[in-house]
C-alpha cells in the first residue's frame, strides 16, 4: 500500500518549520528560528511575517530533502491554521494553499493547541492510551485537555487571563531578564531555593486558572525592595517564581485526575520544555500512581512536526479542506 505522506507546515508566532510524515512516522523536522525579536523584548509580528516569508521555502526544501521525499510523493499539504498572530499564519496558510492547489493535493487544516497535544502521540514508543488527560502549556494558552481520540479532545480547564507562559516572561521581565525570559528563569532556579519567598496563588474555582494575581504579586515584593535586591537574590527569586507557577499547574491537574478517573497524563506546549516542570509531572506520576508522558524537548515549542502528525489523523478521518479556507487569529475547539 503506497504511504501517506503529509508535508506540514507551522507558521502560528515566530517559528518557521515544515515536517514530513510518513505513515505517522516523523521523517523530518526543520524549524527556523526569529532571533530578531530580543532586542524588542517580545514578538513584533510585522518583523516575523517578513521572516516568515524569507525562510519558508529553505526550510521546506530542507524538511523534503532529508526525508528523501519530493512534492510529488507528498500525500497532502498541512499548515496552522488557528491561532496565532494573523500575519504569520497568512504566510504559512497561502503558501500551504498554493502548493496544493499546483500539485493537486488535498489540504488539511490543523489548530495549533490540537496539535501540541497530538504531539504526545510522536513517539511510537512511549505514547498514551486513550483517553488522557494533557496539560497544554504555552506562552498564550494554558488548558487541561480530556483526549478521548486524536479527533476527540475537549477543554475541561483553561486560564480565565495570564497564561503560564506569559507568566513565566512578565516576571522575568521584572527580574531584568532579556527575552524570552521563561527559560531563563528555568536556568537561574536550579540554583535558587523554590521555598525562599512566598507569592500568592490565586484561588480560582474548578479546573480554571489564573496568573495574573501572581506577577501582581511578584512585582509588589520587587517595589518593596532595596535596588540590589534582585541582582543578590536572582536565583533564589527564579526558583520560588518558578514552584509557585508549577504548583498551580500541579494543582489543578490532580484535581482533573481526580474528578475524571484517568490517570493517563501529559503535558504539552512550550512550557512543556521546563525541566523543572517535567520533573515534576514525573514525580507526581510516582506519587500518585499515574503514567506520565512528555514529548521531546524538540516536539514541545512550535514546530511542524506536531502539525504533521495530527494531519495523519486528519488524513484518516478524510477530514480535508477546502482551497478557500482562511487562517484565524483566535480560535475554539
Amino acid at each position: 500500500m503506497k504511504p501517506i505522506i503529509i508535508l506540514a507546515i507551522e507558521s502560528s508566532c515566530d517559528e518557521t518549520s515544515a515536517s514530513i510524515c510518513a505513515d505517522g512516522k516523523i521523517l523530518s523536522n526543520f524549524i527556523a528560528n526569529q532571533t530578531i525579536h530580543e532586542k524588542y523584548g517580545g514578538v513584533v509580528p510585522e518583523l516575523a511575517s517578513r521572516a516568515h516569508m524569507q525562510n519558508i521555502v529553505p526550510v521546506v526544501n530542507a524538511a523534503l530533502s532529508s526525508s528523501n521525499q519530493n512534492l510529488s510523493s507528498v500525500s497532502a499539504i498541512a499548515f496552522t491554521q488557528a491561532p496565532g498572530l494573523i500575519g504569520s499564519l497568512l504566510v504559512g496558510a497561502q503558501f500551504a494553499k498554493s502548493l496544493a492547489l499546483s500539485l493537486n493535493k488535498p489540504l488539511i487544516t490543523v489548530h495549533h493547541m490540537q496539535a501540541h497535544v497530538l504531539a504526545n502521540l510522536i513517539d511510537e514508543n512511549n505514547k498514551p492510551e486513550f483517553p488522557f488527560l494533557c496539560l497544554t502549556v504555552s506562552g498564550g494558552h494554558t488548558q487541561i485537555v480530556l483526549v478521548k481520540s486524536p479527533l476527540e479532545l475537549e477543554v475541561i480547564g483553561e486560564t480565565i487571563d495570564d497564561a503560564a507562559g506569559e507568566a513565566f516572561d512578565k516576571t522575568a521581565k521584572l527580574l531584568g531578564l532579556p527575552y524570552p525570559g521563561g527559560p531563563l528563569i528555568d536556568k537561574y532556579a536550579k540554583e535558587g531555593n523554590p521555598l525562599a519567598f512566598k507569592f500568592a496563588e490565586p484561588q480560582i474555582p474548578e479546573l480554571n486558572f489564573s496568573f495574573s494575581g501572581l506577577k501582581t504579586s511578584v512585582l509588589y515584593f520587587l517595589q518593596k525592595q532595596e535596588a540590589s535586591f534582585i541582582e543578590n537574590n536572582l536565583n533564589d527569586l527564579c526558583a520560588s517564581i518558578q514552584h509557585a507557577i508549577i504548583n498551580i499547574l500541579m494543582k489543578k491537574i490532580k484535581l482533573a485526575v481526580k474528578q475524571t478517573g484517568i490517570k493517563n497524563v501529559c503535558i504539552a506546549g512550550g512550557v512543556s520544555a521546563n525541566s523543572s516542570l517535567r520533573n515534576t509531572l514525573n514525580e507526581h506520576g510516582i506519587k500518585y500512581g499515574w503514567k506520565t508522558f512528555i514529548p521531546k524537548f524538540e516536539y514541545c515549542t512550535d514546530n511542524a512536526a506536531m502539525i504533521a502528525i495530527t494531519a495523519y489523523y486528519k488524513y484518516l478521518a478524510n477530514d480535508f479542506s477546502e482551497l478557500n479556507v482562511s487562517p484565524t487569529a483566535k480560535a475554539t475547539w
